[in-house]
């Protein structure tokens, strides 16, 4: 097959694919669900739309690890949970997130279901550059209407570590934390992470 030949039948393809794909807004749970068994790419879902996230960068991965192991070393022992991005999360119907870090103080609960989970106990993203405000604003609203009970953001673009514990059907500020600080939560007596260590991991 010519170069040109070739050219031309990846054309017909895509747009073949793309033809046959549901227009934005017209998604079914069902048809995300199955576009999302197939990719490792990250996309989110609301409503019949999707949103595809960028692809974390070596940042993102070393600060996700570095908090990952620290809730698991903690929650483990003690018959708890993680597990990490491109688990996805269904925070009611017709809304699905793909958390960094998603927990559970149980690794029983019936929420965690093996397709995707149900609810969380706590939740962590990493901000990215791309769209803080997603992090920052966005998601704390949807995770407080879900009903998570504790979110972390750790946000590279300042160096902190914020904590958000849910109060009625809001989060209201456990801490804000920096370097020289060790970050704590309200869920998790006994537990912290080192801010300072945790930003530097990539060095």
């Amino acid at each position: 097959m010519t170069a040109l030949a070739k050219r031309r039948s990846s054309i017909d393809y895509e747009e073949h694919i793309f033809d046959t794909l549901p227009n934005q807004g017209k998604w079914t749970e069902e048809e995300y669900l199955r576009l999302t068994d197939s990719t490792s790419r990250l996309v989110e879902f609301t409503d019949g739309f999707l949103e595809p996230l960028p692809r974390p960068t070596n940042k993102h991965q070393t600060l996700l690890k570095f908090l990952f192991l620290a809730w698991h070393a903690f929650l483990d022992p003690r018959g708890g949970i993680v597990q990490f991005t491109v688990l996805r999360l269904r925070l009611r119907p017709g809304k699905f997130r793909e958390p960094d870090l998603l927990a559970l103080l149980n690794a029983k609960d019936s929420r965690c279901e093996d397709r995707f989970w149900l609810g969380a106990d706590l939740l962590a993203e990493v901000v990215s550059k791309d769209k803080p405000s997603r992090d920052l604003v966005l998601k704390k609203r949807e995770y407080a209407q879900a009903g998570i009970p504790e979110y972390w953001i750790v946000n590279p673009l300042n160096e902190t570590v914020i904590v958000y514990r849910l109060q009625g059907k809001r989060y209201v500020r456990h801490g804000s934390f920096r370097r020289g600080q060790k970050a704590t939560s309200a869920l998790l007596p006994g537990f912290a992470v080192d801010v300072t260590a945790l930003f530097d991991a990539d060095r």
